[in-house]
């Protein structure tokens, strides 16, 4: 299930408060600031620090 895109206005990275950008592919949303990625369950943002993945700067997308 994808993400729907219109919640990428309103949410944001529970560490910085930044803006979060949407990896479609990993099924993932994106912390650049963090270097953070937080996974989609069903479709559904998993917004807990726990849960998210450190990103290394080769993961990081352009």
């Amino acid at each position: 299930m994808a993400l729907d895109i219109k919640l990428l206005d309103i949410i944001a990275c529970p560490v910085c408060k930044g803006k979060l950008q949407y990896h479609k592919e990993a099924g993932e949303l994106i912390c650049r600031f963090d270097k953070l990625a937080y996974p989609l369950e069903e479709g559904i943002p998993v917004l807990l620090e726990n849960r998210a993945r450190t990103l290394t700067s080769d993961e990081l997308p352009s």
